[in-house]
This record gives structure tokens, C-alpha cells and sequence, in this order.
């Protein structure tokens, strides 16, 4: 079992940064890809980041050159640094763990899910 907690939201103007941080429980976080979500009232949950258990990153056009993932395993935590935000960044945001290797953006691949957190970009 893992559990995840993110942290990190709030309300920020446009063009502000935020860091979103995820923080697991468990001993074998180093072993799982983590990903980064987000959902507004009314649509689908969608993939924002991910990040293998080698370090390796994909990331939506949406948010490409803007948003980066990163991961400190000996905190247990991965992070979602968000720079230059827009409106259109407003969500929940969620974290998530998975045993795939490469589950990118498909979220029945992911195992795991944090209770999420709140982000707010007013223009």
C-alpha cells in the first residue's frame, strides 16, 4: 500500500509559480512512476506528468515548457514546479503512483492516488 499527500496549492495570479510536492509512504516509492493530474468540475481527470522510476519525463503539450516534474526518492516525495501559470491551469491536482515503468497518461495504470489539491490562477 502507498499513500500520497500533496501539498503545495493555493491561489497565484497569472504568470505566477507554484510547487505542488507529493509526499509517499512506504519504503519502495523509488520503484513506482509517479504522475501528476488534474481535473476541473464537470470534465475528465488529465494527465499533466509523469516521471519513470529512471528519471525519465513526459509532459502534456498544454503544459510543456511551463511545468516540470521532479523526484527526490530519499524524501519520498515527487514535485510538479509550475511556472508562468494561466487560467487554464486552474484545477485540482492530483498525484499518483504506478508499478508500469512508462504509465504516462493512462490513468488505469496507475495504482494509487492522492486526495488532491487546489490550484487557483485569477488573471
Amino acid at each position: 500500500q502507498v499513500q500520497l499527500v500533496e501539498s503545495g496549492g493555493g491561489l497565484v495570479q497569472a504568470g505566477g509559480s507554484l510547487r505542488l510536492s507529493c509526499a509517499a509512504s512506504g519504503r519502495t516509492f523509488s520503484s513506482y512512476a509517479m504522475g501528476w493530474f488534474r481535473q476541473v468540475p464537470g470534465k475528465e481527470r488529465e494527465f499533466v506528468a509523469t516521471i519513470t522510476r529512471t528519471g525519465s519525463t513526459t509532459y502534456a503539450d498544454s503544459v510543456k515548457g511551463r511545468f516540470t516534474v521532479s523526484r527526490d526518492n530519499a524524501k519520498n516525495t515527487v514535485y510538479l514546479q509550475m511556472n508562468s501559470l494561466k487560467p487554464e491551469d486552474t484545477a485540482v491536482y492530483y498525484c499518483a503512483a504506478s508499478t508500469y515503468y512508462g504509465p504516462y497518461g493512462t490513468k488505469s495504470l496507475y495504482t494509487y492516488w492522492g486526495q488532491g489539491t487546489q490550484v487557483t490562477v485569477s488573471s
